[in-house]
């Protein structure tokens, strides 16, 4: 059976997403159909926008989401229908060498259809009289409803609001994730985070839920800086109005960061990052530049300082364990994602809440559906 969907559609880089009415197939094996509850805005789907991101088009955007389960395909086993999910843009098959050892945020299997915007069978649920529109991480949270494989669906506690459930999916499972599960931040160290949009935030939330002695919070924008203070940052540095942000650091803490995070993805950023830490510190990369972005290494001066620097893709997360995991901090208080949610917009508004974040208005944007 064949449904009508609105969604919103890129169907050329750099220009306006197209709010439109689509079909929408059943779901097949293993699929399952979600009615949208609540997606973010995330600079991830501007790199699509932009072309960075090289995506097939057209397509749903919206990789962040969180909805209800309305119908299921055959073989489905591990989500029924009424469950609360939050959608993942990293499935993992379980199986292969990463996946046996812990490390499912790293599983390749299914990186093409992922990267092409099918679901994993290669195939569009998608569609409109010109023929299949594909849609982001095979999922395309920006439309009301939408069908995904069952791999990409993490159910979890009823009680969660959408809105909050669907920066699971994105932001906080990265920033937190990366504190968590990366660089392991121990009570008592010293935190940077350049940038203070939803995955920085994120990093500042779980550095005080790690009980980091100094989290200082570095951004070009200032209006961010209540928000990061009431998120946990213990100050916040403005870098185009900072004439020397290392020695202000140093100023700060004495000796550098123990643990540097480039929220951003820039190269110049990362670069600066290394600088802020302090010998046997450690750097993590958390945002993603264009594929062939480079920086260069002083690798004498990392060899003799004992610095550490290291990727995080996905907050380093097994989404099945941690979707759940930072649920529940959510609801104990001790993560309040709840303060990052400042901007609510319905779908029709989509290019508002992209300008709005392009804007650098702070805290996350967020589609909420009403059905």
């Amino acid at each position: 059976m064949i449904k009508n969907t609105e969604a919103a559609v890129l169907y050329e880089t750099n220009s306006d997403l197209v709010v439109e009415n689509l079909n929408l197939a059943a779901p097949g094996p293993k699929e399952v159909f979600v009615q949208m509850g609540a997606a973010g805005v995330c600079h991830s789907d501007v790199h699509v926008i932009s072309g960075q991101a090289n995506q097939i088009l057209p397509c749903v955007l919206g990789h962040e989401g969180a909805g209800l389960v309305t119908s299921i395909g055959k073989e489905v086993n591990n989500v029924s229908v009424g469950d609360h999910v939050v959608l993942s843009w990293l499935p993992y098959c379980g199986k292969c060498y990463q996946c046996v050892r812990g490390k499912t945020h790293l599983c390749k299997a299914y990186q093409t259809p992922v990267g092409n915007g099918t679901l994993l069978d290669g195939s569009c649920r998608f569609s409109n009289s010109e023929g299949p529109v594909r849609q982001l991480g095979s999922l395309g949270c920006w439309s009301e409803n939408v069908v995904v494989p069952e791999v990409c669906c993490v159910p979890v506690d009823k009680s969660i609001p959408f809105e909050i459930a669907a920066l699971l999916g994105c932001a906080v499972t990265t920033g937190v994730g990366a504190v968590l599960n990366r660089a392991k931040v121990q009570k008592g160290e010293t935190v940077v985070v350049i940038g203070a949009g939803g995955v920085g935030l994120s990093v500042v939330m779980a550095a005080k839920l790690k009980g980091a002695a100094q989290v200082i919070c570095i951004d070009q924008n200032r209006s961010a800086q209540n928000l990061a203070i009431e998120l946990g940052a213990t100050d916040f540095l403005v870098s185009k109005q900072s004439e020397n942000i290392s020695k202000k650091l140093i100023e700060l803490t004495g000796v550098g960061a123990d643990h540097v995070f480039e929220a951003v993805g820039k190269r110049e950023l990362q670069s600066d990052a290394i600088d802020y830490c302090c010998a046997g510190g450690t750097v993590t990369f958390v945002g993603l530049d264009s594929e062939d972005a480079t920086i260069n290494l002083k690798t004498t001066a990392i060899t003799r300082a004992e610095k550490t620097i290291s990727g995080s893709i996905y907050g380093s997360a097994c989404t099945h364990r941690d979707f759940a995991l930072y649920g529940e901090k959510f609801l104990e208080g001790k993560l309040p994602i709840d303060l990052m949610v400042n901007r609510r917009y319905q779908l029709r508004e989509i290019n508002i809440a992209l300008s709005d974040m392009l804007a650098g208005k702070p805290g996350r944007g967020v589609i909420v559906f009403d059905h």
